[in-house]
């Protein structure tokens, strides 16, 4: 594959897309060379599987040697890596480019949407993995029953998480597609919804005539692109009119049931270890991949009880002082109210939110929405913003959700100034019984952890 390519050098190679795809790259045989500004776990698990990766970037890292060099979306054209490999005439691609040649060989599987498709893609590889397929596995999170984001498999089956984030997933042709729900987001590659959705109809028709979509039936903008979708569309929801309906939901110690409808026959109940609707409905997508591979339903059934989930998913962090902590790398308002009206249906007790806003494009584009995000939770503490890839707006601070929740007449908003006084104001802030979950898809949840080690340290148990 990929001809007489040997040595390929990722920049940006510890982000969890690009990552994944080094970890199949050097299971498949490849020289995996690359460099990142932090040397991050992913970077130490492909370090110890044998690539070779420099922290910082620097253009000595690039020589004839090099076959293509691979960047990450957040990688710009004046990087001295890039520039060295233009000027060497050496190929610089695009990560999604990679991505695509990895599937074109394959019976590709490509979950994509605006939220979920983390949860869903490691669902269905976990599916897949329970039914002896043995798949290729590469998506945008750690699945827990793998311990790893991607994994190499024996057949030709690849499930890949298809990210909308720079218009990637257009690169991909997946032979079963799935859409778990369309809202505007990443408003620096999308200049409105209409224009997310037309991506989304371009990635649906890319599928050939032979295969599938499958898409969520609750979602409204989801709705609006039917139409356009030429190819064979499989529904699911909580609606009569879905091919896949769930039905009698029940919520109970963080495990959801629910009775599994197909064309409104009844095919037997559902158990997950996973609390809120919006995984029920990423589950009943899975479901639907099964079935179109013609998965048994005892097959399908037992898989999805013994899924653990995804890192960073509202992953419990531990205990102490009888406060529990979770984790969530929700970082978009939807994706935040979503996850607190799940967990506010599993507890009467207080819910605390320690959230981190990601990109001061999205903070600007979406304070109001995220104001109004919070109302599930008791308490929401809002530390400054990780700007990631982003230079700073002028203008743009936390203070814009901080003062957009209080307009919705939120009375327990707490704003913090500097990332020094995050762990120090949410202890003083936290009570026994309390639930705290931080949020963010930056680094908040070494915050988490930190704020669990001071409780364990406090612990009268630990005395």
């Amino acid at each position: 594959m990929l001809r007489k390519t040997k040595r390929i050098h990722m920049v940006g190679i510890g982000g969890i897309g690009m990552s994944g795809i080094a970890g199949i790259l050097l299971n498949q045989g490849f020289s995996i060379t690359g460099s990142d500004m932090h040397l991050n776990e992913n970077c130490q698990e492909l370090i110890e599987k044998g690539a070779k990766i420099t922290q910082g970037h620097d253009a000595s890292l690039i020589d004839k040697n090099v076959d293509v060099v691979v960047i990450s979306s957040a990688v710009k054209q004046d990087n001295p890596e890039v520039i060295t490999a233009k000027n060497l005439n050496i190929p610089v691609i695009k990560r999604a480019e990679m991505l695509s040649e990895l599937m074109r060989m394959r019976f590709g599987i490509g979950i994509a949407g605006t939220h979920g498709k983390t949860t869903t893609t490691s669902m269905v590889g976990h599916l897949l993995n329970f039914a002896k397929l043995s798949p290729t596995i590469i998506v945008g999170g750690i699945v827990k029953n793998i311990g790893s984001n991607s994994q190499m498999g024996d057949s030709d089956y690849l499930v890949v998480e298809a990210d909308e984030y720079d218009r990637s997933f257009l690169t991909l042709t997946p032979v079963l597609a799935g859409i778990t729900n369309i809202e505007l987001d990443h408003t620096d590659c999308y200049k409105d919804l209409d224009d997310v959705k037309k991506a989304f109809v371009q990635y649906a028709n890319s599928v050939p005539f032979f295969g599938s979509v499958t898409v969520c039936l609750e979602d409204e903008n989801i709705k609006d692109i039917l139409p356009k979708i030429d190819k064979k569309i499989i529904t699911y929801g909580f609606s009569r009119q879905a091919n896949l309906q769930a039905k009698n939901i029940e919520f109970e110690n963080g495990v959801s049931n629910f009775d599994l409808y197909h064309n409104n026959n009844l095919l037997g109940k559902i158990k997950i270890n996973l609390v809120g609707e919006h995984n029920i409905l990423n589950t009943l997508l899975a479901i639907s991949i099964g079935l179109e591979l013609d998965l048994d339903f005892e097959t399908i059934k037992t898989a999805l009880e013994n899924f653990s989930g995804v890192k960073r998913r509202l992953e419990k962090i531990g205990i102490a002082n009888n406060i529990t902590i979770f984790d969530d790398y929700a970082h978009h308002p939807t994706e935040i109210k979503t996850t607190l009206k799940g967990v506010r249906k599993t507890t009467e007790g207080r819910i605390v939110a320690l959230f981190q806003p990601h990109l001061y494009s999205r903070t600007k584009e979406f304070a109001d929405e995220f104001g109004k995000s919070f109302m599930d939770a008791d308490l929401v503490i809002i530390s400054p913003i990780y700007p990631a890839r982003e230079q700073k707006l002028e203008g743009v601070t936390n203070l814009l959700i901080s003062e957009a929740a209080i307009k919705c007449n939120h009375n327990g908003v707490h704003t913090v100034g500097l990332d020094q006084d995050i762990v120090k104001t949410t202890l003083e802030l936290l009570q026994p019984e309390d639930i705290l979950i931080t949020f963010g898809a930056g680094d908040i949840y070494k915050y988490g952890k930190e704020i669990l080690s001071k409780l364990e340290q406090s612990s009268p148990t630990s005395e």
